[in-house]
């Protein structure tokens, strides 16, 4: 945007007549920003001033430097020129007595030189003794206490490698083999000390972070001052080797046996790696401490915080600023637990751990954030940020576990139900049970238990769903396995092993108690999760729950089956001719059935399902009699009428021991009302019917057919009955109830045989595999 002009500003100050009276605040403003602006520019031109000052003193020193060079190489010419008699000649001469007096200073260099070597070879003996005893007292002292000795030590070995490696590059001049074999055994006790140096130097290394918990920085001072000294003479050495490298008469009159007998020892390197490796070790280290236990491991991490804060407050201090050694040991430490977290996930650990290392890692990021660590530092993250798939494998491993656990139970419980080798289990109070709720119940627990801790309602959901699928499978199997074991003690009962009545006890009460155990499952979760996750969690207890349920009463189904098989050959004399004989009449058999299962199931059940078993007992033997009753061809009237008294009669009775008379006179109302039919003539026929169907139904060809059985009443008296009853029912509208009754299961029988109706055997899985 271009520069507004001074009217313009102007323009924009005083948009309105009032901004007039803002004139003295707006003068004050604008001086005081001028005032400021005039004091930068003068510290701006003071400054500038002041660098071209300071760039023309330099150009004039320079300029003198130049000037005295070039007098001193003219000094140095005329000397090279001089004839010897202070004449200037052609130069020859000059030239002739330069190089003799080059020559001479060559051969006092040399001689120097060489009796420096002869006095070092006569001394390193000594200085090596005293090398190595000064040595030998840091390391009894141990790296962990005040290392006295330490930079002079150095210090010497410097001198006498220097010394050493002069040695040598000369040795190897001479071309012989035998001379350098003798110079390289004559240093071999300073490669001794100079080995134990190092081995001492690069221990204290790795045990930096010890070494500064026990107070001793200056010990690591020491340390970076001999890598940083070692480092410049690298760094000399290197320069030298490029200077004879390099062409030209510099390059040919450059000499340093210094420089080709230097041996590159790039400690800065090696103790970046020695770090590196102690790191390792100490994660190494860590885990044989937890004894190999992944989950021991991940407990105790917290050593990891304890030493960056130790590193940050008094490792940092002792490096130079290039080291950057914050940064260092930060991802040092972080690629180092991303390796043994990886290590761990790839061991295909128990889903408890994964649930730990998932927790941990979170923890983990806030921890960082915490200590105000950079997050370029930290990068990739741990386990390349993708620990939220540790939930996927928890979940899986839950998922492999529970269905390994249930189908070793379920192996169990069915071989087991199958053999019946030995009588259920018998509880306090004489009610039979398995073990497979219990088991079933402690393996679902502990694991949702572990789900819980996670804080996560979203693993808890998945948890509880898997849980409850493995609850359903059970189910259907249990559900098979009834079904399969009471067809064959059916139709092959010498295959089937005794026990079975039992069995099926102790199967429906193990599901009772299931189901107890679900809805204290779902009570105990419901409370500690969101409205989100709690209408999951609820609705898929509640499926193992309404399953449990079905099972029990399913069992209850296979158990009067069991009942009414046992009974199927007495109930057939149902209204037969030998019915009306008292010495032959089948009713007394059936009661003493019926009270002998009734006296086992009331012992042995649990009483919920007692309960439900008596009341479908009650009306199954009524849909029996009354089916019975209905496919007779013919009543010997009034006999009949007594007969079906006594019947009732004695059922009642057996009935009455297990459950109030009161409630059973309600159930057999129906009976009573289908003898009044029975009993009634022609003309008030119709008002006992119209009694019945106003509670039943119409259920018109139950009762043609009962009237056709009467051996009192002609056709055309049923005829004309049934006439008027149809009548009657089509004007009122009369309809079947709206609750199920026993008429109307006696009406779906139709014509197939009684016994088949009941779907023995059959027992339906729609439920289950809904």
């Amino acid at each position: 945007m271009a520069s507004l002009t001074a009217s313009q500003q102007v323009g924009e100050i005083l948009k309105s007549p009032d901004d007039l009276t803002k004139l003295p605040s707006l003068r004050k403003r604008l001086d005081k920003e001028n005032v400021t602006v005039q004091a930068q520019l003068s510290n701006a031109v003071r400054d500038q001033l002041a660098a071209t000052r300071d760039g023309l003193r330099r150009l004039v020193e320079a300029r003198e430097a130049v000037d005295r060079v070039e007098r001193e190489i003219r000094a140095v010419e005329r000397l090279v020129l001089d004839d010897g008699h202070g004449q200037t000649g052609d130069g020859k001469t000059g030239i002739a007595e330069f190089r003799k007096i080059s020559r001479v200073s060559f051969i006092h260099r040399n001689l120097a030189q060489t009796t420096s070597m002869v006095q070092s070879f006569q001394e390193i003996s000594e200085k090596v003794s005293v090398v190595s005893s000064l040595l030998a007292s840091d390391i009894e002292a141990g790296v962990y206490n005040s290392q006295h000795n330490l930079l002079i030590v150095h210090y010497q070995l410097i001198e006498l490698e220097q010394f050493k490696n002069e040695t040598i590059h000369q040795a190897k001049k001479t071309q012989s083999d035998r001379t350098l074999d003798e110079v390289q055994a004559y240093f071999q006790n300073l490669d001794q000390v100079l080995s134990v140096f190092e081995q001492h130097l690069w221990e204290m290394v790795e045990s930096i972070i010890d070494i500064v918990r026990q107070g001793r920085t200056d010990t690591v001072v020491k340390i970076l001052k001999i890598v940083e000294a070692e480092g410049r003479e690298d760094e000399k050495a290197a320069a030298m080797k490029l200077i004879k490298r390099a062409k030209g008469d510099v390059a040919a009159r450059f000499k340093s046996m210094q420089a080709e007998a230097r041996q590159f020892k790039h400690y800065r390197q090696k103790l970046l790696a020695t770090l590196r490796q102690s790191i390792s070790n100490s994660f190494d280290e860590a885990f044989k401490q937890a004894s190999d236990d992944p989950s021991t491991f991940i407990e105790n991490l917290g050593w990891v915080y304890q030493d960056l804060i130790r590193i940050e407050s008094d490792v940092v201090s002792c490096f130079p600023p290039d080291y950057n050694i914050y940064a260092f040991f930060v991802k040092q430490y972080h690629i180092n637990l991303d390796a043994r977290l990886r290590t761990i996930v790839a061991s295909a650990p128990d889903a408890s751990v994964l649930l730990q290392l998932h927790a941990w890692v979170k923890e983990y990021k806030v921890s960082m954030k915490q200590l105000e660590i950079d997050p370029d530092w930290t990068d990739p993250p741990l386990l390349d940020g993708k620990e939220q798939e540790l939930i996927d494998d928890y979940v899986g491993v839950i998922v492999r576990k529970m269905d390994e656990w249930t189908a070793n139970l379920m192996r169990d419980e069915e071989q087991d139900f199958i053999r019946r080798e030995q009588p259920p289990e018998v509880e306090e109070g004489g009610a039979y049970a398995l073990q497979g709720a219990v088991i079933m119940f402690q393996m679902v627990n502990q694991q949702i238990d572990l789900a819980a801790d996670s804080g996560q309602a979203a693993v808890l959901a998945r948890v509880v769903t898997e849980a409850v699928r493995v609850m359903r499978s059970t189910q259907l199997r249990f559900l098979t396995l009834v079904q399969a074991e009471i067809k064959k003690n059916v139709e092959r009962p010498e295959e089937s092993p005794p026990g079975l009545v039992e069995y099926v006890m102790a199967l429906a009460n193990d599901q009772i108690k299931s189901a107890d155990f679900a809805d204290a499952l779902s009570a105990r979760l419901e409370p500690i999760v969101s409205d989100k996750y709690k209408q999951v969690i609820v609705g898929k207890v509640s499926e193992a729950i309404d399953g449990y349920l079905d099972i029990a009463k399913h069992c209850s189904q296979a158990l009067l089956d069991m009942i009414f098989h046992d009974l199927r050959s007495v109930t057939k004399l149902f209204f037969a001719p030998e019915w009306y004989n008292n010495a032959e009449r089948p009713m007394p058999a059936v009661v003493e059935t019926l009270r002998d299962y009734l006296s086992d199931y009331q012992e042995h059940l649990n009483s919920s399902i007692f309960d439900l078993l008596l009341n479908d007992l009650v009306e199954t033997f009524l849909v029996l009699y009354l089916s019975a009753l209905r496919r007779t061809t013919k009543f010997k009237l009034p006999a009949a009428i007594e007969h079906i008294r006594d019947d009732i009669g004695d059922v009642i009775g057996v009935f009455a021991e297990f459950k109030p008379r009161e409630e059973l006179e309600v159930s057999f109302e129906l009976i009573e009302m289908v003898l009044q039919m029975l009993d009634a003539g022609k003309e008030m026929f119709f008002l006992d019917y119209w009694s019945f169907a106003k509670v039943h139904g119409p259920n018109l060809s139950f009762v043609e057919a009962l009237l056709k059985a009467r051996d009192n009443l002609d056709r055309s008296s049923v005829n004309e009955i049934m006439e008027k009853i149809r009548k009657k029912v089509k004007e009122e509208g009369l309809e079947e109830p709206q609750e199920r009754t026993v008429m109307n299961k006696i009406a779906e029988i139709k014509g197939e045989s009684i016994f088949a109706s009941f779907g023995f055997g059959n027992l339906s899985t729609k439920v289950l595999l809904s």
